[in-house]
């Protein structure tokens, strides 16, 4: 089995993880950063969202690349995680959400254009991709167990909200989402979310409540907590992953859903 493991602001290594050099994967959509290696014996394609030093803004992450290569390499899943702006004010700051519902409507990359692999009219592979939760059950379930063996205080579902970066968002923004039932929110998992699901790789998305968002609080999170708790996160993460990845070894894993094809 080769896991995909996707780290995003703060974790742009994983420590424990016996890395190979990194390997830069030309995809039709680009190309992408890799680092193939071993996590307790399990084969893992780890990809840094914004790389070392934070060199890639959410506006600059190339989605489409990066899935396309761990599709390309032989990734059978893909588990995520994301430092996160807690919408839903019983969200403890510090705590964690596996995901289980998405909020992307405008459906869109970072360049403006749809969020789809299906970009060719006549393409062997188009449909719709159609399905109850967007995020894999066994997955979930796997980061939800790895969390209680770290200690680590984990929501079982919540609705992750993607909004477009790089600045956060005001208070009426928070507002609309709030009233849709968003949890939390971050920059960069919506087109994740859906590019593997299109992919068919099953994908799971631990979230790291980092700050509460604008006018959840009477006070706002201060900038030195948020900072704090980014770097914080990068442990939490770190550990919960090396529990989760070994759980998967001879887990059945199927994509959520079903791809209606037109071949």
């Amino acid at each position: 089995m080769k896991v995909g493991v996707i780290t995003g602001t703060g974790t742009y290594a994983l420590p424990g993880f016996e890395a190979d050099a990194v390997r830069l994967i030309a995809t039709r959509f680009g190309e992408a950063l890799v680092s193939p290696g071993q996590m307790e014996a399990v084969e893992v394609l780890h990809v840094s969202r914004h790389g070392e030093g934070h060199r890639r803004l959410s506006n600059h992450v190339t989605h489409r690349a990066n899935i396309a290569a761990l599709k390309e390499l032989g990734a059978d899943c893909v588990l995520a995680v994301t430092g996160c702006g807690a919408v839903d004010p019983s969200l403890p700051l510090g705590s964690l959400v596996a995901f289980d519902d998405l909020h992307l409507l405008a459906n869109r990359l970072v360049d403006g254009s749809l969020c789809t692999f299906y970009d060719t009219p006549g393409g062997p592979r188009r449909g719709h991709w159609i399905y109850e939760s967007p995020f894999s059950e066994s997955l979930r379930e796997a980061l939800l167990e790895a969390c209680g063996e770290a200690g680590a205080e984990a929501r079982d579902g919540g609705c992750y909200g993607h909004v477009d970066g790089p600045r956060f968002n005001t208070r009426a923004e928070i507002r609309s989402l709030a009233l849709a039932g968003v949890t939390a929110v971050s920059q960069t998992a919506g087109p994740e979310t859906v590019l593997c699901g299109e992919a068919e790789l099953p994908y799971a998305l631990l979230g790291y409540a980092t700050d509460y968002a604008n006018g959840v609080k009477d006070e706002a999170t201060p900038v030195d907590e948020l900072i704090r708790l980014i770097g914080a996160s990068s442990e939490v993460f770190a550990t919960v992953l090396g529990l989760a990845v070994p759980k998967l070894a001879g887990r059945t894993l199927e994509p959520p859903g079903t791809i209606y094809r037109f071949e």
